[in-house]
């Protein structure tokens, strides 16, 4: 974690590298457990009972709780597992509803897809959505495990009902996911390296606030994003009900954050909330370098540095890099951390080119259209008849 300590608020004190897009530091960090099926981290946190038992003292984290009760689903019968999936032909449809799989109509020559032909192309396709559906199975199991840290750290009756109901969310996205992934597509990838560190840097945080900060604002901010933006250009109805309904569980997981958080927050001082803005620095840089799929590059033996570099150069993949912080950017603004103390996180922003998101709307406020609890709602009602 970072320290508050001004002569360690340096960018490379933070991240570990001076340069924010330094491409050797950013490969240089690896998973080296890629064959082992267990992971230990250590949880440092207290166990926090309270005997304060006053259902509703914080009306809007009673309000989610009865909503997230009126909305669960099962990922076992209320998804269309019977659809027929052809990777190849999916990849084919989504490339030609979307304009490419890539930059195909980029002048090639001296690159390292300069011989590629369509085949090469689909074949990217499959293992793209393989690499990016493993590494949402993987942060869903991170959810998982700080969700229940939520429901052990958190001082508050009405916050640890809620979170209860986020564990039970995260353990149904984990299976989805991974259910999809096996009898849908062609393979697992390994947790990516830079979202793996941030996991166990929110584990190992003893403080019940990180691990809501870490996860509930960063992780799963982004992970609505990206869940949006493929839901949007999927033409795969399975994939696109599935994120659905994982979307509207983690609208509520964000507001969650968000409605905890602003109340804590007015309680610390101006060093602890430069510790948060620093947190959420580190956890935006770890989560946009997790997104250059490195992994990706080695599986279809190109060389990992060259082709990294001209995915980084390509403007769609910029944009799409910036999308993914809509969620985040105006949750820390909701949140007070972009300007608290001397504006720091504003200009980090600034830095990784996100700021201009800040005033998007809050997940606070747009939890509700996300809701699937009528369609939930009337389900329940068809199968009672």
């Amino acid at each position: 974690m970072t320290s508050t300590d001004e002569s360690m608020s340096s960018t490379e004190s933070i991240i570990g590298r001076s340069d924010i897009n330094d491409l050797e530091a950013i490969l240089s960090v690896t998973n080296t457990e890629r064959d082992e099926v267990i992971h230990i981290v250590a949880d440092n946190a207290d166990a926090i009972f309270t005997w304060d038992y006053e259902k509703g003292a914080r009306p809007q984290l009673n309000k989610l709780y009865e909503k997230a009760k009126r909305s669960q689903w099962n990922g076992e019968t209320d998804l269309p597992w019977d659809t027929e999936v052809d990777q190849e032909k999916v990849v084919m449809e989504n490339s030609l509803a979307n304009g490419g799989i890539f930059t195909q109509d980029m002048d090639m020559s001296g690159t390292p897809f300069a011989k590629w032909g369509d085949k090469e192309w689909i074949q990217l396709g499959c293992e793209s959505q393989n690499w990016t559906l493993s590494q949402f199975m993987h942060g869903e199991q991170g959810a998982l495990i700080c969700t229940a840290k939520i429901v052990e750290t958190v001082p508050w009756i009405d916050a640890k009902y809620y979170a209860s109901t986020q564990v039970m969310d995260e353990a149904r996205h984990v299976e989805v996911f991974a259910k999809y992934l096996d009898e849908k597509l062609s393979g697992h990838y390994p947790i990516n390296a830079h979202l793996g560190m941030l996991l166990d840097d929110i584990v190992t945080d003893s403080r019940w606030d990180m691990t809501y900060l870490g996860m509930q604002i960063m992780v799963e901010g982004l992970a609505l994003a990206a869940f949006g933006f493929i839901h949007q250009l999927t033409t795969e109805p399975l994939l696109k009900q599935l994120l659905r309904y994982v979307m509207s569980d983690e609208a509520r997981h964000v507001a969650f954050g968000v409605l905890s958080l602003k109340e804590h927050y007015q309680e610390l001082n101006g060093a602890e909330i430069r510790e948060r803005q620093e947190f959420a620095f580190e956890a935006a840089v770890r989560m946009r370098d997790r997104f250059l799929q490195q992994e990706v590059w080695e599986r279809m033996g190109l060389p990992v540095k060259d082709t990294v570099q001209l995915v980084m150069n390509s403007p769609e993949r910029e944009l799409f890099q910036q999308m993914l912080f809509t969620k985040i950017v105006p949750n820390c603004k909701k949140l007070g951390l972009l300007d608290a103390g001397d504006g720091w996180l504003r200009t980090k922003f600034g830095e990784l080119g996100v700021i201009q998101f800040e005033d998007w709307a809050d997940t606070g406020e747009e939890y509700d259209a996300f809701s699937i609890e009528q369609e939930i709602a009337a389900k329940q009602a068809g199968s009672v008849a």
